[in-house]
């Protein structure tokens, strides 16, 4: 393998899982989220020999993701289609039950708000670099977090439910 090659090799062992989980965050399926990161890793190496801020990778590969994210949302069709069978993934045994329930409930908040969300609580971006991120003003990331939370709170059960003073 040449330099090149290397390079990108080690950023993608390095960071590959940190995004896989990030895209699942946003579209809640774990096959969704390999083709989501499948994508923004192919474009990142096509585009390898042209980036020069190495330093802010995460940052260009996040953005890759988000947009995938919402273009596919946008399109309406998926390739693929649910089913009744259980996938083979493994789960974290400490609280399975609850993250199932935090991520049922984010699947129903809106794309755009469900992607400013994950951004802000998972990926722990600040509003205005969110708003870089998603290329809008820092006022739609504040609008799409207060929207997004008041969603997710209506959509947690009683037991889960998210006080208004309360971390994600």
């Amino acid at each position: 393998m040449g330099r090149r090659e290397d390079g990108f090799t080690a950023y993608y062992r390095a960071r590959a899982a940190s995004m896989r989980r990030t895209a699942y965050l946003l579209c809640g399926d774990w096959h969704g989220a390999e083709d989501l990161v499948q994508t923004a890793y192919t474009k990142l190496y096509l585009a390898w020999h042209r980036v020069s801020a190495h330093d802010r990778l995460d940052q260009y590969v996040r953005r890759i993701v988000v947009r995938a994210f919402l273009d596919e949302k946008r399109r309406g069709s998926r390739r693929e289609y649910p089913t009744d069978a259980v996938p083979d993934v493994a789960v974290d045994p400490s609280a399975p039950e609850e993250r199932m329930v935090l991520v049922a409930a984010l699947a129903q908040v809106a794309s755009r708000q469900r992607a400013v969300l994950v951004l802000r609580f998972w990926e722990d971006l600040s509003v205005a670099e969110t708003a870089e991120l998603l290329d809008i003003t820092e006022g739609t990331v504040k609008s799409h977090t207060a929207r997004g939370l008041e969603t997710l709170r209506r959509a947690l059960p009683e037991r889960h439910s998210i006080g208004a003073g309360d971390p994600v």
